[in-house]
């Protein structure tokens, strides 16, 4: 995640799209994918101001809510 976000804020992009990495057909642990990306994503963007959006691409509701939980979390005005 960082390094896409380091990329997209280089090149000023105001918008960035992430899937729910390897919580498919690897299955990667879907809550602890969550943590990591959000966490990531969270870090970053309190260091600079682009990429303006981040979206979380979820493959079904319940992975979905798993984000919007995670997010809702971290406090503050984040929507998601």
């Amino acid at each position: 995640y960082r390094r896409s976000l380091e990329i997209a804020a280089g090149r000023q992009c105001r918008t960035i799209a992430f899937p729910a990495i390897s919580t498919g057909i690897y299955g990667y642990p879907k809550d602890e994918a969550t943590e990591i990306a959000v966490g990531t994503v969270d870090a970053f963007l309190s260091q600079t101001a682009v990429p303006e959006t981040v979206t979380f691409c979820c493959f079904d509701e319940q992975m979905a809510e798993l984000y919007r939980e995670t997010v809702a979390a971290l406090g503050g005005d984040r929507t998601l």
